[in-house]
């Protein structure tokens, strides 16, 4: 999971996402820009009353708390709304009302008359809006239109649900008809300030409310623009002059190219999103989790988001790794749950972070970044053979390597562990961060410490990748001691953790090492990291699958059949597609291509089904019915950054692909096209200054790879 707050703790409470009524329409538009944010209805308002989350955001606090149009005071009529396929711009198509004038109410405008499109862009620092208008009306027409703002300035945390003892100082607003100024002086002494331009000026100004007189001669057109800027006193916004330049190249996916127009609409908003989550920082790039609740940095989303797109594209990785050594933990802090050596689990702003009135600001709560933090960075060495940034990381490797000897096996068992030391902080702290999610197999409660059964397969797989990481860095006896110990780990974890009764591994083993006895997704995670023996994937891969587990739309986070069952929760019965594509990716490990091309399958489906193409957050886990489509789960992150990178992983696995950037070789083992592609063309993979164009096409059961074209020194082997 992407952040905190949807477990039943009493802790957890605290900050949990309220949902005391339902989305008036869940179907929201977004757009985002580095730390600038936007949700829109879908006809382009900020409505008060509306989705509690719609606003303008920056820096963790919403700027925008109401722009809401309307038109001789009724709501225009949507025709149709959507972001533009490089997730770079917001359009709707609007039409009047039908608008009366005087006591006996004449329609003097019939509704349809006049078209209006809205556009809105966001940049780093805020947002434009256009409004343009056209008579279609065989006769002039004269409309009242009118734009409410309003800021609350309410830190993120506080739209979600969280109380707050006190505020800062709403500023009394500037009104003119060319500028609204509002204004905010938090408690942590800082100055939020929202300005509202417009061109041309209104006609009045009162009330936080822009009233404009728009007449219109029969098929004339105008315009209005406004721009709304946010600034915090004191901190210097990044220029947006790069950041068009990054959205327009979104559009390529990353060369990848079908024989399916619908798969290609999916890896096109995919690709968009994530250039569209992808923030610039000091580091470089990072993948922020999710809109609205988790835009900001959060080390283990960053960490899986990279090695989703690894394959197309190691720059994010670059990012991920530097960004999360410059904030590894160095001290111990309970309050945070830091410990030296340990890698962030998110990095808040805004001021209740500020305040510390969360324990987010910098919060270390998670028990699994660490060790994904050694695989990302041995797996980004594999493929771009970069041994100049690998050197230079190499401290941090080995802090967090100790952090998982010494503080994650804090009773030296062999097992990492986790038990929170946090009053404020996360009850369970590996992806299912809910507090109900970690359970026995008659529903009880688990008292920690907890040892969870994909935290060892990452261990097992850090441990490993460290040794590579060490040899490539001539440190050979080092090399040698990590790779003993991933191997004794190796046969602890087959020893302790499989069940032969269930099939799969147990979910996690309790304070007492008494295992739990669950079928969940977790253990997919084993196949994903390569801790699981050879001789146990084809029958872990058919639990995974069975009726009880597999929804249609995907593998559950929980079987069907435990005791805590609950397809509408959000860890105990969900469906979330970046679970789904560790496992797929695990099932390509294993030769199992048949069995990851069924899962790639079921959300190519989904694609088709959900709104833009967009895959959220998570959907429910109920059974998929014939000519039924998803049921979509009511608080989920679209878009999330994971859960965009899906594709490609899935993608990955089914082509059994790998990339040796030292070596300058590209391997497909068993490559497989899923029955809905019949070809696939990848341009321009790079590797190093190399670069090749794949084309691949199925031939009865077999893939063919053909080489089309190819610049400098890269081999391509295919083994069928």
């Amino acid at each position: 999971m992407s952040g905190n707050g949807h477990g039943s703790s009493e802790v957890e409470s605290l900050y949990a996402i309220r949902a005391t009524s339902g989305r008036r329409d869940p179907r929201t538009r977004v757009l985002k820009a580095d730390e600038t944010f936007v949700v829109l209805d879908r006809l382009g308002d900020i409505a008060p009353g509306g989705s509690g989350e719609l606003g303008l955001y920056h820096r963790g606090t919403r700027f925008l708390s109401s722009f809401s149009l309307t038109i001789d005071g009724g709501r225009p009529f949507l025709l149709s709304s959507g972001v533009r396929e490089d997730s770079a711009i917001f359009v709707a198509d609007l039409t009047n009302p039908d608008l009366t004038r005087g006591t006996a109410d004449e329609v003097v405008c019939p509704r349809g008359s006049v078209h209006l499109t809205r556009e809105c862009r966001v940049g780093t620092r805020g947002m434009v809006e256009t409004l343009h208008f056209r008579n279609y009306a065989s006769a002039p027409v004269a409309l009242r239109l009118s734009v409410a703002l309003d800021a609350d300035f309410a830190d993120i945390f506080e739209v979600r649900g969280t109380a707050r003892a006190r505020r800062g100082e709403r500023l009394a607003p500037r009104v003119t008809p060319g500028a609204v100024s509002l204004s905010y002086r938090g408690l942590d002494d800082l100055l939020r300030v929202a300005r509202v331009s417009v061109e041309p000026a209104a006609a009045r100004a009162r009330d936080e409310r822009l009233e404009f007189d728009v007449a219109l001669e029969p098929g004339e057109e105008r315009s209005l623009r406004f721009e709304v800027s946010c600034r915090v006193a004191g901190v210097r916004e990044p220029r947006d002059s790069r950041r068009s330049a990054r959205i327009q190249a979104a559009p390529s996916a990353y060369g990848l190219r079908s024989s399916s127009e619908d798969f290609d609409a999916w890896v096109r908003r995919s690709a968009a999103d994530l250039a569209m989550m992808t923030t610039r920082t000091s580091c470089g790039p990072y993948p922020y989790a999710g809109v609205p609740w988790f835009s900001a940095p959060f080390g283990r989303d960053g960490i899986l988001t990279a090695l989703e797109l690894l394959w197309l594209d190691p720059s994010l990785a670059r990012g991920v790794l530097r960004f999360l050594s410059s904030t590894q933990a160095t001290e111990t802090n309970p309050e945070r749950d830091a410990q030296p050596g340990k890698i962030l689990h998110e990095f808040r702003t805004g001021e209740m972070a500020n305040l510390d009135e969360i324990p987010f600001g910098r919060y270390y709560g998670s028990v699994d970044a660490t060790p994904l933090f050694v695989v990302l960075a041995g797996a980004y060495l594999e493929r771009t053979g970069d041994r100049a940034l690998l050197s230079r990381l190499w401290p941090h490797l080995e802090r967090a390597l100790h952090w998982v000897d010494r503080y994650g096996d804090a009773d030296g068992d062999g097992f990492v562990e986790y038990s929170g030391r946090s009053e404020r902080g996360l009850i369970n702290q590996g992806w299912k961060d809910s507090g109900d999610a970690i359970f026995h197999e008659d529903g009880s409660a688990v008292e920690g410490p907890i040892a969870l059964c994909e935290v060892q397969g990452y261990v097992w797989a850090a441990k490993r990748a460290a040794a590579t990481i060490a040899e490539a860095l001539q440190l050979k006896g080092r090399a040698r001691r990590l790779q003993a110990d991933a191997e004794k780990l190796r046969a602890r974890f087959d020893e302790v953790f499989w069940d032969d009764a269930l099939g799969t591994y147990v979910l996690a083993l309790d304070g007492d090492k008494s295992p739990c006895r669950v079928r969940a997704s977790n253990a997919g995670h084993a196949l994903f990291a390569g801790i699981a023996l050879e001789t146990r994937a084809s029958r872990l891969a058919a639990t995974l699958l069975d009726r009880e587990s597999y929804s249609g739309w995907g593998v559950r986070t929980l079987s069907s059949a435990e005791r805590r069952y609950n397809p509408m929760s959000y860890h105990n019965g969900s469906v979330w597609p970046h679970d789904n594509a560790l496992i797929t990716a695990g099932l390509g490990r294993y030769g199992l291509t048949p069995e990851a091309s069924r899962v790639l399958f079921s959300f190519f489906e989904l694609s088709r089904a959900v709104d833009l193409r967009r895959l959220p957050e998570l959907i429910c886990g109920f059974e998929r019915s014939p000519g039924a489509g998803p049921t979509l789960y009511p608080l989920a992150c679209a878009p999330q950054a994971w859960a965009a990178g899906a594709v490609f992983l899935m993608l990955q696995a089914c082509l059994g692909l790998s990339i040796r950037g030292r070596e300058g070789q590209i391997l497909l083992e068993r490559p497989t096209l899923p029955p809905f592609l019949e070809t696939l063309r990848i341009d321009d993979l790079r590797v190093g200054s190399a670069s090749v164009d794949l084309s691949l096409s199925r031939r009865g059961p077999e893939v063919s790879v053909d080489v089309a074209r190819s610049s400098g020194h890269v081999s391509v082997t295919v083994v069928h």
